[in-house]
């Protein structure tokens, strides 16, 4: 073999995916069309957000790097949901959009075993094929390599694709498209019609991007100003390091220059000009056949779809230290540029702003995620992983979170050892893989907290206590983070005594200004001698203690439900018992264990019934 994994595609479910194999020791080798745009922030480069910020959060404590890319990067800083609880609350951060991408590369060139090659991949080498051709047996069929535009033939143990947007992308802009997977790149073409021939389930996603602006043709005075809160690490680790870039963390703050993000309006004049011009847009006229996001729809279904509304939200967002332009969130388009011109001139604080780079909406295939196990392997060829807008989800954290997941996938592959599955409980991680490989999508996938039905569990600041210990039986905490975990951990369970012991109940606020507890244990030490976080931390897991023993019982029970397995290969077309519909989607999903089959819509009671009693028998 040439390589123990191909992983192909730099965006970040390939930066993700190829750091956890190759630091677990297997040479791996990175295929993508330009090492210059490994990493880069297609739409808003901003990272994190509601729910997105646990999930960075959760692959930070596994060991991966998204995090530390942010920390390192970040210009802006601000935790959403402040005045609700802290089940719903989560960081976001606006990343330097060409200094991530630098950082990102920079991280990949000096990692061990790891190997980057510009080319693009447009077949698969397959050992083992049904008659017609096909792969439909992950027990017969086999991946051994990929092929690439060039005619290289690379061989490998296994593979992970994480395309992206550029798998047969094609933008549009109103009557112009192109076979691009970004405006001005090429799209990465063969490979989805490989896909289609050997059988697999592929899909066309919908996803867009808005106009960006010349900050210096803007009228900031008119718009409302939000300025960056003090600037926080993602990674639980970044106060033993000092962040690449100029990032060094003191205490638990990033110390980097903050840029602030504005806010205006459209009109009903903005209204107006789309309702006039929506028959030349494509998603209206039919040029676009793929599904969009609904959970982040452009400006013209915004208009169209809330007809009431007189006004909607527009942030204007910095994509740099080093650059002018300016990102219009909340109003992507594919209008074509006259129309996209006429409607953002109307909007207050633009009327004189300069477009330097139109919206547009991209196309693109992915695998129906029904067609992988939760290992994010792929049930009908075996070695073969899938990561990221390939499995239909949609947003930066979701595929660093299923890039982290194939490649550690990958590495046990290959050891020989079971997959590493995490919980619904466990994370947000957990969550994102399951829905989509028990439920399977139909548009770009987005992670909610409403998604996750122990969110008070998964709070982004009790990652690393979730996760740490996980990430170490993988192998990717090394000895220096496991060491600065468990110290964590000690000054967490101190406090957490400190509080237990104190005579009265106080608030957060008395909590942290008290200074002894005289005939104590720990009389020697207060809350003052405890990082703010910490105590914080240790404040809310006491607060919320006894709904967080209501959710752990409860998951225990669906844990027992996991913990009965069902065989993979089990034929529930002959299963007698079974309703027409649970043998229909038990044979689509092909379920783990009577928990996953559970969470099959159109699955009854009566049908689970029955698959405990065949599973102990």
């Amino acid at each position: 073999m040439d390589y123990d994994t191909i992983v192909i595609g730099g965006g970040h479910a390939g930066i993700e995916a190829s750091l956890a194999v190759s630091r677990l020791g297997f040479s791996t080798l990175l295929i993508t069309q330009n090492p210059d745009r490994i990493g880069t922030l297609s739409c808003n480069p901003a990272i994190g957000g509601l729910s997105k910020g646990n999930l960075v959060r959760e692959v930070d404590a596994l060991g991966g790097e998204m995090g530390k890319l942010t920390d390192a990067t970040m210009i802006q800083y601000r935790v959403l949901n402040r005045s609700r609880g802290p089940a719903v609350q989560a960081p976001r951060a606006q990343a330097d959009k060409h200094a991530y991408p630098a950082a990102a590369r920079s991280v990949l060139e000096k990692q061990k075993n790891l190997t980057i090659f510009m080319d693009t991949v447009t077949d698969l080498i397959i050992e083992g094929t049904s008659a017609d051709g096909t792969v439909k047996d992950a027990s017969i069929s086999k991946i051994t390599g990929v092929i690439t535009k060039r005619g290289h033939r690379i061989s490998a143990r296994t593979v992970i694709l994480a395309a992206g947007t550029f798998m047969e992308g094609k933008i549009f802009i109103g009557e112009y498209d192109a076979q691009n997977g970004r405006l001005g790149e090429e799209a990465a073409l063969g490979l989805g019609a490989s896909l289609r021939r050997l059988g697999f389930p592929v899909g066309r996603l919908k996803t867009g991007t808005p106009a960006r602006l010349a900050g210096n043709t803007i009228d900031y005075s008119v718009m409302e100003k939000q300025d960056s809160e003090e600037m926080r690490p993602f990674s639980f680790f970044a106060d033993n390091i000092a962040a690449s870039g100029g990032g060094a963390s003191n205490c638990g703050i990033i110390d980097r220059p903050a840029m602030p993000c504005w806010v205006t309006y459209t009109n009903t004049k903005t209204h107006e000009i789309i309702r006039a011009n929506i028959s030349r847009s494509p998603l209206y006229g039919g040029k676009i056949i793929g599904t969009g996001a609904r959970y982040c729809p452009s400006i013209e279904d915004k208009v169209m779809r809330f007809s009431h509304r007189e006004r909607h939200h527009v942030f204007i967002e910095p994509e740099g230290l080093s650059t002018n332009e300016m990102y219009m969130n909340g109003a992507s388009s594919s209008l074509p540029e006259d129309v996209q011109s006429d409607f953002i001139h109307s909007i207050k604080g633009l009327e004189q702003t300069h477009i330097v780079r139109p919206g547009y909406a991209v196309e693109y295939d992915y695998i129906d995620p029904l067609d992988l196990y939760p290992s994010l392997e792929s049930k009908r060829l075996s070695g073969f992983f899938t990561a990221g807008q390939t499995n239909g989800s949609s947003g930066y954290e979701e595929a660093a979170a299923q890039g982290i997941i194939a490649g550690i996938n990958a590495a046990m592959k290959m050891q020989g050892k079971p997959p590493f599955i995490l919980g619904r409980a466990e994370a947000y991680i957990g969550v994102l893989i399951d829905d989509l490989t028990t439920l399977g999508t139909k548009e770009p996938y987005r992670m909610f907290t409403s998604r996750a039905e122990h969110r008070l569990m998964l709070r982004h600041d009790t990652a690393d206590t979730r996760l740490t210990p996980r990430g170490r039986e993988a192998g990717l905490v090394d000895d220096a983070r496991w060491e600065h975990f468990l110290e964590k951990t000690k000054k967490l369970d101190e406090i957490k005594e400190l509080l237990a012991q104190r005579k009265s109940s106080s608030t957060e606020a008395n909590a942290l200004e008290d200074k002894s507890l005289e005939g104590t244990s720990l009389a020697s030490k207060t809350l003052a001698d405890y990082p703010a976080e910490f105590v914080e931390r240790a404040l809310l897991d006491k607060k919320y203690a006894g709904y967080i023993e209501k959710e752990i019982r409860f998951a225990a029970k669906a844990a027992k439900m996991d913990a009965i397995k069902l065989n993979p290969n089990t034929d529930y077309s002959v299963i007698n018992g079974l309703s027409a519909e649970a043998k229909e989607k038990l044979q689509s999903v092909k379920p783990l264990n009577v928990g996953q089959a559970a969470r099959i819509p159109g699955v009854r009671q009566g049908d689970i019934a029955l698959l405990i009693i065949l599973a102990r028998k």
